[in-house]
């Protein structure tokens, strides 16, 4: 009777110690993917790793990238992932992101990556703005399709656009970082001022200009191209235009508090299996033997903006104080 105490102690013991091990390997991840995709990375991850969890925290790029600087000092995010590179080489530069090379690292596309020494940041795909066209709504208003960044600018549509306040959307930040460095400072802000007359609200999701036009609620969204072709799919009303400098930028994945399972992270977020899963929304990811067609797709290729992703972490700060200070008012509350 005594052994057998012993031994159901002991199992219970095992058991115990297992679950409490299995509990810390709890690893959290900070993230701006759009909400709809993290069960579904999460699930793929957790499938191929079932001793690690992945706590996602997942805000817009400018929140998030104002979070990790804030917390610089007692850091609480253990992985990066999904968040733009703009704002992984600023977190670079400020010893948040620490340098590692991860497994695989060897078969990915180097002009997503970190283009410095000691890399610390590798792209798991590109992504790219796009003009969300309603038809049916242009058809009512007798709206043209617009063609270029300028033809934005005419007064017949004012009051019919909608697109993300950089400072909390890395998708605005990176249209509005492409006008600057490709039409010039002083062109660039005189642009942003006559758009800004045809602009019914800024919002604090880079998708959310899209699904608006989409539902109908503005006849333009100036968004995520990705967005613009999955609604079209979906049966939305929807050209997706890409004018000449489209911005567009890396979406990448760091180490901030180096573990055997934050690691793990970040090496199968570089994978083959991982990229398989981008390719289903994003038509150009980090891995080079990943390709697919996404239906609805635009050609953004031949209209992407010359982009210096250094030079927009560096300039981040100041251009979203300018930014806010000429336009904030139309930006719609925060949630």
């Amino acid at each position: 009777m005594k052994n057998r105490f012993m031994k159901g102690s002991l199992a219970a013991l095992v058991s115990l110690l297992a679950s409490n091990a299995f509990a810390a390997q709890e690893v959290t991840v900070y993230t701006a993917f759009e909400t709809d995709i993290l069960a579904k990375y999460k699930n793929a991850f957790e499938n191929e790793n079932p001793d690690v969890k992945i706590k996602w925290v997942r805000d817009s790029t400018g929140i998030m990238t104002a979070k990790l600087l804030a917390e610089k000092n007692n850091p609480r995010a253990e992985v990066v992932w999904g968040l733009a590179g703009s704002s992984m080489a600023l977190l670079k530069n400020e010893g948040i992101l620490k340098p590692y090379t991860p497994k695989g690292a060897d078969e990915l596309r180097a002009n997503l990556n970190d283009p410095q020494s000691g890399q610390a940041w590798y792209g798991n795909d590109a992504f790219f703005n796009a003009v969300c066209f309603n038809e049916a709504v242009a058809k009512q208003l007798n709206l043209p399709a617009p063609q270029s960044w300028e033809d934005l600018t005419k007064p017949i549509y004012k009051g019919h656009i909608a697109m993300p306040n950089p400072a909390s959307s890395g998708t605005g930040y990176m249209q509005v970082s492409a006008w600057l460095q490709n039409m010039g400072e002083d062109q660039g802000w005189n642009y942003m001022k006559k758009l800004d007359k045809n602009i019914a609200h800024y919002t604090h999701s880079g998708s959310k200009p899209c699904v608006q036009a989409g539902m109908g609620e503005v006849a333009i969204g100036i968004s995520m191209a990705s967005r613009g072709a999955k609604l079209k799919t979906q049966g939305a009303p929807l050209s997706v235009i890409t004018p000449e400098g489209i911005g567009w930028e890396s979406e990448a994945v760091g180490l901030v508090k180096p573990s055997e399972a934050a690691q793990r992270v970040v090496d199968w977020s570089i994978s083959r299996a991982a990229n398989e899963l981008y390719i289903e929304m994003y038509p150009v990811v980090g891995h080079q033997d990943v390709t697919a067609t996404v239906k609805n797709f635009p050609n953004v290729e031949k209209n992407m903006a010359k982009m210096d992703f250094a030079r927009m972490g560096n300039e981040r700060a100041q251009v979203l104080k300018t930014w806010s200070e000429k336009f904030d008012a139309k930006s719609e509350p925060k949630s």
